[in-house]
């Protein structure tokens, strides 16, 4: 893959990045959250055309890939972390999905099952082609997502973060399976945050970043430290605010001990300080979004403890949460925070519509119109009035609306879950300048951000999760600087003495 560029609507999403990959070799595609790696292999599975001047060349000859069948066509398979298979199929039927044979006018399923035993032992599946997909465990059914890639004589197999779901014997297991492929001949490319395991499979490592290529190392240049640093080698830009005094509050308004659901979330521990900006940090995968919503009572945990200004809480519901002083901005403002064909001031009053209730339920729409024009002004958003649709805004400004429905609540502790995420870089600035009023208030705000550069520009202190514990702690006293370097050797399990300050 050569010069290849993809631009969306406003988004520079790579920029000349290249790629090549030899049989028999897996190659570790490697970068922070948005740095452009399912973008190019989307590009090679035929998902996503190019901009114009790319070129991708298959044993040398050119390969127009113009659609997902014109990339199975030139032996192109990959397979996604959300697996794409049919729960209600038998294994041979989704091995053979859109490429059945036919008999007599009919489906050979017989010639299915046939044609796909040999593949499923040489796989050394625990399976036959008659089982249903739906009663296989999530290893298995990747298995199957292999099995459909080699029986389409595939030669070159993406992995988008195989082993995210899958325990450590199931891992062991994938890795012995991705050995023979590659002993078959079989170009792999691994794409993975982990770094012991592209450090154990691959023979080379490419680094994307914001879009761009900056590098392949070769076998023996692969050291967790190197990777780490082409992944987050950048300057920190200049908008963050940061004007709060850490440390002007000591009053612990939130402490979380041990807490997880038995699933996704293992064990989460931290504590949150009055006036101060912690940010919660970790890789896709590391139960970030899934331990805020344990804390706010979206989802029940059946560990641990939450202790909210000395006093143990087990809040059942969000309203529990919201009426204790704890509201949560969701990472999807959109499916799960606004109503897009609602008036920008319905949304802003949602929360204290209750305050609005006069004369046996009556509302009382002044007041109620007051406030809108009030968080408006105050959130600087820019709308003509509080009529419009919120639908009809900018990301930032619909992302500043949903804020201002939960200030109106007055919290004292706020959970912001990607609050810049799909704003713009002004939208940017002044959402950080909102982040830091609030700290300087007294209010204790948790940001959880995939933005390396955001968390360190606007946090006190970072906790790391990975793989659904916190792992440790930057900033504060812990003696660790905070720095991208050294979340990302928590968030990826390199030896910190490896990483220098």
């Amino acid at each position: 893959m050569r010069r290849i560029s993809k631009t969306f609507p406003g988004v520079r999403a790579l920029s000349d990045v290249q790629l090549d990959i030899f049989a028999g070799e897996v190659h570790a595609l490697m970068g922070e959250n948005g740095a452009g790696k399912s973008t190019l292999m989307k590009i090679l599975a035929g998902a996503y055309t190019p901009d114009a001047g790319a070129e991708i060349t298959i044993d040398g000859r050119p390969a127009q890939i113009d659609g997902p069948l014109s990339a199975k066509a030139h032996g192109i398979a990959i397979i996604y972390q959300e697996l794409a298979l049919s729960p209600n199929l038998t294994v041979a039927e989704n091995i053979y999905l859109g490429r059945e044979p036919t008999r007599g006018g009919s489906i050979d399923r017989a010639g299915m099952i046939a044609g796909c035993a040999d593949i499923l032992t040489n796989l050394g599946a625990t399976f036959g082609p008659r089982t249903l997909v739906g009663d296989l465990s999530i290893a298995e059914q990747q298995m199957v997502e292999v099995a459909r890639a080699i029986h389409a004589r595939s030669r070159i197999l993406v992995m988008d973060e195989p082993t995210t779901a899958l325990s450590s014997r199931e891992t062991r297991k994938l890795f012995e399976l991705i050995q023979r492929l590659k002993a078959n001949g079989l170009a792999i490319i691994y794409i993975s945050h982990r770094m012991a395991e592209v450090y154990e499979l691959a023979e080379r490592v490419s680094v994307l970043r914001d879009g761009g290529y900056v590098g392949t190392l070769t076998r023996d240049e692969i050291r967790p430290e190197s990777i780490v640093r082409m992944m987050v080698g950048r300057d920190l830009s200049s908008f963050y605010k940061k004007d709060h005094r850490p440390g002007t509050h000591n009053q612990v308004v939130l402490q979380v001990e041990g807490i997880g659901d038995g699933g996704r979330v293992k064990r989460g521990s931290f504590v949150l300080h009055a006036g101060e900006v912690l940010g919660l940090a970790g890789l896709v995968g590391a139960g970030r979004t899934e331990l805020a919503r344990l804390l706010y009572g979206a989802e029940p945990h059946s560990s641990g403890t939450i202790t909210l200004n000395g006093r143990a809480v087990n809040f059942r519901s969000p309203s529990e949460a919201i009426d204790a002083g704890l509201v949560y901005l969701t990472e999807d403002r959109k499916a799960q925070g606004l109503f897009l064909d609602m008036p920008v001031g319905e949304n802003i009053n949602l929360g204290v519509i209750g305050r609005d209730a006069k004369f046996a339920g009556w509302l009382d729409r002044a007041r109620a119109k007051s406030r809108s024009l009030a968080a408006i002004k105050a959130m600087t958003i820019r709308v003509t009035g509080p009529e419009v649709p919120v639908g009809a805004l900018s990301g930032g400004n619909q992302q500043k609306v949903l804020l201002s429905r939960l200030l109106e609540t007055q919290p004292k502790v706020l959970i912001l879950d990607e609050p810049t995420r799909g704003v713009d870089i002004g939208a940017k600035s002044e959402i950080y300048r909102i982040i830091d009023d609030l700290a300087k208030s007294g209010a204790a705000v948790l940001v959880i951000s995939s933005e390396l550069p955001e968390v360190v520009g606007i946090a006190d202190r970072v906790v790391v999760m990975r793989e659904g514990e916190t792992v440790g702690e930057v900033g504060g006293d812990s003696g660790v600087p905070i720095t991208e370097e050294t979340i990302m050797a928590f968030a990826t399990g390199v030896d910190m003495s490896k990483v220098a300050a």
